[in-house]
């Protein structure tokens, strides 16, 4: 989606802003037409993350918690890399502030789930809500 929605991205908090907001609406529309909506996004902000629980039905929020080190040691872009050489300044966790929530409908840990587990803990959830069979 960033792609499309910001292809020269500046990842500053004006364009932060646009492309969660428009995230949530687009959100919002799939679901309202009956299509499940999953996002993979940092969403920095509580903020971001409150406005798509207040306008997308059936929302849950899940937080990988993973330590900074871990994300540095499993970047595959580089991306601590070139913050940490003053190629960026905008990294979430590392140079822009990160929000954890407050209180996400499941919490996985990145460091310790393995990918497999952390998709079996999303499934149980969304059954459990009756969301998915």
């Amino acid at each position: 989606m960033r792609t499309q929605l910001t292809p020269f991205a500046r990842y500053d908090e004006s364009e932060r802003e646009f492309f969660y907001s428009a995230l949530v609406e687009l959100g919002a529309y799939c679901v309202a037409q009956g299509v499940p909506v999953i996002f993979d996004a940092t969403a920095n902000r509580r903020a971001y993350r409150d406005a798509a629980r207040a306008r997308i039905p059936r929302f849950a929020e899940i937080f990988v918690d993973t330590p900074l080190e871990v994300c540095a040691a499993r970047d595959p872009k580089g991306l601590y890399r070139a913050a940490r050489e003053g190629k960026s300044s905008t990294l979430p966790g590392l140079q822009a502030a990160y929000e954890a929530p407050l209180s996400p409908e499941l919490t996985l840990h990145g460091e310790r789930d393995a990918p497999a587990r952390s998709a079996e803990l999303i499934a149980a959830l969304l059954a459990a809500r009756h969301w998915i069979r």
